[in-house]
């Protein structure tokens, strides 16, 4: 059993309540305010009026700089995906050529970074899914998007590593990442998420892969 990167890692879906630097202009404020109260309320459940009062400008400035609160919604998606994706090329750099080894640092390091306070309420892409009801509403299509992506690069890497049925197989491992945010929402999750890996060894073992490598 390998051990994971002690060294830190971009988390998935980064949030931190505390900007990397300090916000320079009151677009950045309205940003990383919007980001932070979205993950903590919903989308719905913040206001346009909150936002603002966060970020210490008026609703008038808001909305010169962002055209509405859905615009809003959307690069602070943007942001989310964006960083998930950092974070997975990050992950899997270090174990190229060796597919197996990057599915199993994915959830190493899934497992490491779910378990922290910035990752308490799960998975803020599939938090928003389940708010938007609106079936135009353009998230929806960025969020199939990224979920279709996500799919594709898992049975990909199955593929590579010679699995008797890669894509059930990356579809599980999917299902299983699914599984770690929802219960760190539900649950707490750290205990859930101790489990992560070792089930996503035993997806690689069983019918669907090849064994061990």
């Amino acid at each position: 059993m390998s051990t994971p990167d002690p060294r830190p890692q971009i988390a998935p879906y980064t949030h931190s309540e505390k900007c990397e630097s300090a916000p320079s202009c009151a677009r950045d404020r309205i940003f990383q305010a919007a980001k932070k109260l979205f993950y903590r309320y919903g989308i719905r459940g913040v206001s346009v009026e909150t936002i603002a009062a966060e970020a210490e400008t008026t609703k008038v400035t808001l909305y010169r700089v962002f055209s509405s609160k859905d615009d809003l919604i959307m690069q602070v998606l943007e942001d989310h995906i964006q960083r998930f994706w950092q974070w997975w090329d990050a992950v899997i750099a270090p174990h190229a050529g060796n597919p197996r080894k990057q599915i199993e640092a994915l959830f190493e390091q899934l497992q490491h970074g779910i378990c922290t306070e910035e990752a308490e309420r799960g998975c803020p892409v599939a938090n928003t899914a389940v708010e938007l009801v609106e079936d135009d509403h353009p998230a929806k299509k960025l969020i199939h998007e990224h979920e279709t992506e996500i799919a594709h690069r898992l049975r990909e890497l199955c593929r590579q590593m010679g699995a008797r049925r890669p894509d059930q197989l990356g579809d599980a491992l999917m299902l299983l990442v699914s599984g770690v945010f929802a219960s760190r929402l539900l649950l707490d999750g750290t205990e859930q998420a101790a489990t992560a890996v070792d089930a996503a060894r035993a997806l690689l073992d069983s019918s669907l892969g090849v064994g061990p490598a």
